[in-house]
């Protein structure tokens, strides 16, 4: 299991240690220190789409209006903290953000 997020984000942490305190042992990559390769960010898109973006941060509402109407794909290279976290992987299955349900399934 995979979890791709920063490490200062708060919704990642508390899915980091969920998932610990459920006997699960997952792998933390900081997306800011280690960026997302292309394969990785095309993986993460063709899951979830223009989901895969936080267009609420703080990071997205600084772009150029040209990067605003980017592609997805664009917008996460250009700058990784815009993807909506943590984003999870799990075998062959992925997670996007961190709610009830998701981490009912990851724990259980």
């Amino acid at each position: 299991m995979i979890v791709y997020g920063i490490s200062t984000c708060d919704t990642t942490k508390a899915a980091i240690k969920a998932l610990q305190k459920a006997g699960k042992e997952p792998t933390f990559r900081d997306i800011r220190a280690d960026p997302l390769t292309p394969a990785e960010i095309d993986a993460i898109v063709t899951e979830f789409g223009n989901k895969a973006v936080n267009k609420q941060s703080t990071t997205y509402r600084s772009f150029s209006p040209f990067l605003r109407e980017a592609e997805p794909e664009a917008q996460i290279a250009a700058q990784p903290t815009v993807m909506k976290r943590p984003v999870i992987r799990d075998g062959s299955s992925w997670f996007l953000g961190w709610d009830d349900a998701i981490e009912a399934k990851l724990t259980a």
